[in-house]
């Protein structure tokens, strides 16, 4: 028996042992990524060997670490997905034995503590540590930063306790749930990054159907469209004698302005990057302008319409079946039985509607007028708009489960902390929910296809000198895209 005993202690040391190996290895390769990513985007200018150096290294690693907790984030309810799908193919494979039910749960109970972790301890401090300077007083360097952030943070971490418990008070005031607050790890915490995810559930009900619209331009931009009745090489003769043109000037200036000549330099970029993009198209193979931009549009559109479709179908199920509701819902354990009604086909349509919408919610959170100039610019991104984007990105994505889960996007039951949150089982806010999802999409979609009916209208009755109709959006659709097209429908 006591045999018995060490070998079934062994063997859930060893299991242990080979599950924090794997999510090691993973976490690894995502911060490897995320640095790679950051890097790209980070200016160039904030290289120095002195103190500021060392602060902007540390944000800089904390970041990654944040990055690369968001990616794991977006990456976790598709692998478990995945994971339950082969787990249900292959039972008895000697190869996926790694793959097991408590690897999943460890997952999401770790990407819950490292949201937690990076949200407020670890970003806030990268927030503070970058801008201290130091007590007066005190000696400069960097034991004074450090203390300086510390007494920051602890001010903030008093803030928030005193707006939770008046938001508590405020919510349900009895002696029960003030007493819990006191409670730090078990209540309090969770308490508070529910409240950051229904936020986080919310910007996501902004900048989806936003982001859903505008992936049409931004993947004509990034595509050759098909060439009809245009003339490239006369496009392209003129382009060339522009910027000969404003060559000449520049040449040609005896006592230039500063102001003209930046201006002209501006031109100028804008002419020679124009001129790349007619090349570009006039060197695109036909297949590339006349098959692959009709199949991307043809596909974001039936991407779309499934999500919509599959929102519409999850509205009906919360009024006639309580078990759709995302808390309600206990189905069997990871590799006990498919939770799509395709099986891995339906698994693998429900991960690329998943990765659909994260992206979308993205282009659309920078699509927001708000945080426009949030947007990050390669090799010329402070570290704290970084910091920022980096708060924002994981925002959305610690959302996402909660959000594809909430919409019906999939079946999967949130696991570890992220379906213990409370608003998750309020009937009326759930579907309050689907159907303002439903409604801004199909009126985000509905204002994009019919915009240029719009303006055609203006102009026929000659209100388009009013700009009714124009936003800082549409204000785009007179500038070139990146394939010399107009950006008009």
């Amino acid at each position: 028996m006591d045999a018995d005993e060490v070998t079934i202690r062994e063997q859930n040391f060893h299991s242990q042992v080979r599950e924090y190996t794997i999510c090691f290895l993973l976490f690894a390769i995502l911060y490897i990524v995320s640095y790679f990513i950051i890097r790209r985007y980070k200016r160039k200018g904030d290289e120095q060997e002195d103190e500021d150096a060392i602060v902007n290294r540390i944000s800089l690693f904390l970041s990654t670490f944040t990055l690369a907790v968001s990616a794991g984030a977006v990456l976790l309810l598709p692998f478990s997905i995945i994971s339950n799908e082969i787990l249900l193919s292959f039972p008895h494979s000697y190869y996926i034995q790694w793959l097991n039910g408590s690897l999943i749960h460890g997952l999401w109970n770790l990407v819950s503590l490292f949201s937690n972790l990076c949200l407020f301890v670890l970003m806030p401090f990268a927030f503070f540590f970058l801008e201290s300077e130091g007590f007066a007083g005190l000696k400069k360097g960097i034991k004074a930063r450090i203390l300086e952030t510390l007494v920051m943070l602890i001010l903030l971490a008093l803030l928030i306790l005193g707006i939770v418990w008046v938001a508590s008070a405020l919510i349900d005031n009895d002696a029960a749930s003030m007493e819990s607050l006191y409670d730090l790890w078990e209540f309090y915490l969770p308490y508070l990054y529910s409240c950051i995810s229904l936020m986080g559930c919310l910007l996501l009900l902004l900048c989806t159907p936003v982001g859903l619209s505008r992936m049409f331009t931004v993947m004509g931009q990034l595509l050759v469209k098909p060439t009809i009745l245009e003339d490239l090489d006369e496009q392209i003769y003129i382009i060339t004698l522009e910027e000969e043109a404003i060559m000449r000037r520049l040449n040609g200036m005896s006592s230039p302005v500063e102001y003209n000549t930046k201006q002209l330099k501006q031109e100028l970029s804008n002419v020679k990057s124009m001129k790349t993009k007619l090349e570009r198209r006039k060197k695109a193979s036909a297949w590339e302008r006349n098959l692959v931009y009709p199949a991307v549009m043809i596909l974001l559109l039936i991407e779309t319409a499934i999500s919509v479709l599959l929102v519409a179908c999850n509205i009906l199920c919360l009024l006639v079946d309580e078990t759709a509701m995302p808390k309600g819902s206990r189905g069997p354990g990871i590799g006990n039985a498919s939770l799509s009604t395709f099986g891995f086909v339906g698994a693998a349509l429900e991960i690329i509607l998943i990765f659909y919408l994260m992206v979308s919610s993205v282009v659309g959170f920078y699509s927001l007028r708000f945080f426009g100039d949030f947007t990050p610019r390669k090799d010329d991104t402070t570290m704290t708009k970084i910091i920022g984007n980096c708060v924002s990105i994981l925002v959305l994505s610690s959302a996402l489960p909660v959000m594809s889960r909430t919409l019906g996007i999939t079946r999967f039951d949130l696991l570890g902390d992220f379906g213990r949150f409370n608003w998750l089982g309020n009937f009326y806010i759930v579907l309050s929910y689907n159907i303002l999802f439903a409604i801004v999409t199909t009126l985000c979609l509905v204002r994009k296809f019919t915009s240029a009916v719009r303006e055609e209208l203006l102009k026929a009755l000659g209100l388009d000198k009013l700009h009714l109709s124009h936003n800082a959006r549409d204000s785009e659709a007179a500038k070139p895209s990146v394939n010399g097209h107009q950006k008009t429908l």
